[in-house]
């Protein structure tokens, strides 16, 4: 017998003994990410959305009656210590894995749950992947009890490249800049197969170390020699912020369209810098300001600080566990993650930005995205600067939309 059946089994003739026994087990669910070290910042914020929602979440009535509860784990980074995690959460109970910084950690995390399903039939577990945006994790490497609520690298990728072109600011010559890892082969990859579509050349393709380089002098030479009007990248942290450094000391006239340019620090460091240079994210507080107001000021006052980068995205993938989880009733142990599945793949979620869905034929999350250029005239501000994000194009959830993968050869229970 599995430890996690084992722990259930006895917890549940416990339950039968006590007084209290009419009460089904409460839903764990467990938040697997990085929260120590040089790369917590983006987990801490992971962390901070999913305490928020599941707040609301128990505010209603939690789940069969019963407050959620919210199992932490520091991955410390890496896939091998999220391995060690994945097995502990299970361990402890927990019916569903939260994670969502590095796509390489993602591909770990959904692999350790396939296997650990394969060998527990009628007790698995359900991965919700929050940000890992890698391709293959919809694609080669789907499966029936991996979801995820965040875009992926050709929504984000084509969405940033239609806005550009239609703003009139893309260019005929294009530099793909990327890390050498699945997230940015898969942003190079969808750069180049637009190019046709949109007209424009790709005039190179760079892939570097991950957060390994300190000068970027010699690509920026190599960006000034192919001459580039843009420079689509999926750089993230340091690679994009020293990137975009080494451009402007350069005196280098291009423009960047980037993947995340919002995460905290990147507008307070590269200052003016950034200005001029253009997003495509799930999120800006300045559409439906009716109900994205609100969202922001409800999140400052319980976590301190205005929505950004990861968290809204978060929040909303959150909002559709829980319309879900509506749709599903408890059992003795907690929750049969079979009928969750089922649930999730028809639940859709009003958010701040509009409805959400999941798509059941691979389970990627069907999204509204924003196209967006970092702005004095922005209404909320990065980083305590003068500049913030503009929309400049609202892509409804259908419209920014990408074909199923082929390579995704989902099997679904019976």
């Amino acid at each position: 017998m599995a430890l996690r059946t084992f722990a259930r089994s006895t917890a549940a003739m416990a339950l039968a003994i006590g007084a209290t026994a009419a009460g089904a087990e409460p839903l764990k669910i467990a938040l697997v990410e990085t929260l120590s070290g040089p790369q917590a910042s983006t987990g801490l914020l992971y962390r901070d959305a999913v305490k928020y929602q599941i707040g609301k979440i128990n505010d209603a009535g939690g789940f069969g009656g019963e407050p959620i509860e919210l199992l932490e784990y520091d991955n410390q980074g890496g896939p091998v210590g999220a391995a060690d995690r994945v097995r502990a959460a299970i361990s402890d109970g927990a019916d569903v894995i939260l994670q969502g910084s590095s796509s390489a950690v993602a591909g770990q995390v959904t692999e350790d749950v396939r296997k650990y399903n394969l060998r527990n039939a009628g007790n698995e577990v359900l991965y919700i992947n929050l940000g890992g945006e890698a391709m293959e994790l919809t694609g080669a490497k789907c499966h029936y009890y991996h979801f995820r609520t965040s875009p992926n690298a050709a929504i984000r990728v084509n969405t940033l490249l239609d806005g550009m072109s239609e703003a009139g600011v893309l260019g005929g010559k294009v530099y793909a800049m990327n890390q050498n890892y699945s997230w940015g082969i898969d942003v190079q990859d969808n750069t180049v197969a637009a190019a046709d579509r949109l007209g424009f050349t790709v005039v190179e393709q760079t892939l570097h170390d991950v957060n390994k380089i300190q000068d970027f002098s010699p690509y920026v030479q190599r960006i000034q020699a192919a001459g580039a009007d843009t420079v689509i990248t999926g750089n993230w942290s340091n690679d994009l912020l020293l990137l975009m450094k080494s451009a402007s000391g350069a005196g280098l006239d291009v423009r960047f369209g980037t993947a995340f340019l919002d995460q905290p620090g990147n507008i307070g460091n590269a200052g003016a810098v950034a200005e001029g240079h253009f997003l495509s994210a799930p999120f800006n507080p300045e559409v439906n300001q009716d109900q994205t107001a609100g969202f922001m000021e409800d999140y400052k006052s319980v976590t301190g600080h205005y929505p950004s980068y990861v968290e809204p995205v978060t929040v909303f993938g959150m909002m559709l566990l829980q319309e879900a989880l509506k749709a599903v009733e408890p059992t003795e142990d907690g929750l049969n993650a079979a009928d969750l599945a089922v649930a999730l793949e028809n639940a859709t979620a009003n958010t701040p930005m509009g409805t959400i869905s999941m798509r059941a034929a691979d389970h990627q999350a069907v999204l509204p995205m924003i196209v967006q250029e970092v702005s004095r005239d922005a209404v909320y501000k990065a980083d305590n600067t003068e500049f913030g994000f503009v929309p400049i194009k609202v892509i409804a959830a259908r419209d920014a939309e990408q074909p199923v993968q082929a390579s995704c050869k989902m099997k679904r229970p019976g």
